[in-house]
């Protein structure tokens, strides 16, 4: 009897035993196409020799240090190569154990560096519906996805929710998406004026939305426009990058494909690919100096902060992406695979929307394709894609709630940087094998 607490009680899942490129096996030796890298994780796929010989190495010099003793090399060059590339004036670096810890620290931070500019009325945040930003409470307070927060809800700090920009969804007949994009960007602006600008610290937002809409890209403008707003009223812009980020939308990080960069940002999931777990906050030079020639200390902190293992196998991840060019092949793949998703289901009855950027991409599934209704969530027909696939021999990322937390399906793919054109075949096949099995029953 095992005695592991699962994800869900009901559904217990097999053991993994190993992975090899973009297959993982389980104790019976059955395969699965990782077609969603996990959660978007696993970007350079499994078995990467090069990276478990970089953790190997860490290992045997330096497991871990506490960070109120020590920084570590590792560190310190993971710091260094990622601001090297970073957009913009971030300049300093927090590394942390994952998302959800990584947003903590952003909100955590936005708040310091007001209460020590000398502006402590400002503690609000506004984020958007359909959001994802972690599971702990700041986070889940950040996020905008009913489903997530309801039972959790009189844990969650007071935030403010707009409208996300959904295109499929939201846009108007009569406008243009440049048009929608701004008309979505100012809903910022009305907000602001609502509960008072001088109230509000910053504005959280997914550069592309991952788990919550299913690989959601901004309206052509959005983000410069929302730029512009948090520059007009003097609050910060955090991007949460922790599933788009990385690479996985065909730029090191998500934001630079939209021309804007932010005070804060957060990365994790491709960042460790799975080797080891990290993430990582980003903050501005000028944060970072108001912290500095203030107080000096970032009241917050983590046991696990700069983890000298986990930062090595970053390095070893960043280098890998760079090194064997696999920020131009994201794009290349996932051309191919937009092509072959658009093949397969661009006129499938159900299919309501093809979209995403990279190796980040979501189908909308609909009940009817004119009318864009969703199918009755009783139906549950996200679970039922996901346990056919899994049945098929593939992992993939379908949830249910895509509209409001409550209707609405749609599947998620995120599959390692290294797909081949064979392996995308594959899993265009396997996933209309689900849908289809899916919509039968």
């Amino acid at each position: 009897m095992s005695h592991i607490f699962p994800r869900h009680t009901k559904q217990l899942p097999p053991v993994a035993v190993r992975g090899e490129g973009c297959y993982l096996y389980d104790d019976h030796d059955k395969q699965y196409l990782d077609a969603s890298g996990g959660a978007a994780v696993s970007c350079l796929g499994h078995g990467d020799q090069t990276i478990i010989n970089a953790v190997k190495a860490q290992l045997d010099k330096l497991a871990y240090a506490h960070t109120g003793f020590f920084t570590s090399e590792p560190a310190e060059t993971l710091a260094d190569l990622l601001i090297e590339h970073a957009p913009g004036n971030l300049d300093r670096v927090y590394l942390v154990s994952g998302g959800s810890e990584a947003m903590e620290a952003a909100l955590k931070l936005a708040r310091q560096y007001f209460v020590e500019k000398g502006e402590p009325k400002r503690g609000r945040l506004i984020a958007r519906k359909q959001s994802y930003h972690g599971n702990t409470m700041g986070a889940l307070s950040a996020g905008g996805n009913a489903w997530r927060r309801a039972q959790f809800g009189p844990l969650l700090i007071d935030m403010s929710h707009i409208d996300p920009c959904y295109e499929y969804r939201l846009k108007r007949e009569d406008e243009t998406p440049e048009a929608y994009g701004l008309r979505a960007a100012n809903l910022l602006e009305e907000e602001l004026l609502r509960v008072g600008p001088e109230n509000v610290m910053a504005f959280a937002a997914e550069p592309v939305v991952g788990a919550t809409v299913g690989a959601l890209a901004p309206a052509p403008g959005y983000f410069k426009r929302i730029r512009e707003i948090c520059d007009q009223y003097g609050i910060l812009l955090i991007l949460d990058e922790v599933m788009c980020g990385m690479g996985r939308t065909g730029s090191l990080f998500a934001c630079e494909q939209d021309g804007v960069a932010p005070d804060i940002l957060c990365i994790a999931k491709g960042l460790g690919a799975g080797y080891q777990p990290i993430g990582a906050m980003l903050c501005s030079r000028e944060i970072y100096e108001t912290i500095e020639k203030g107080s000096g200390f970032f009241q917050h902190g983590h046991t696990y902060l700069g983890h000298p293992t986990a930062a090595a196998a970053g390095v070893a991840v960043v280098n890998a992406m760079l090194d064997r060019k696999l920020i131009p092949r994201v794009k290349t793949q996932g051309d191919k695979l937009m092509a072959a998703l658009h093949a397969q289901f661009g006129q499938h009855s159900n299919v309501g929307d093809i979209r995403g950027r990279g190796l980040f991409q979501g189908i909308e599934l609909v009940a009817d394709r004119d009318t864009k209704a969703p199918f009755d969530p009783s139906r549950k027909i996200a679970p039922k894609i996901k346990q056919a696939a899994f049945d098929a021999g593939m992992i993939c990322y379908p949830m249910s709630g895509t509209i409001d937390g409550q209707t609405g399906d749609h599947v998620l793919l995120a599959p390692p940087f290294i797909i081949s054109d064979a392996q995308i075949d594959e899993l265009v096949q396997k996933l209309a094998g689900a849908i289809d099995k899916a919509l039968q029953h």
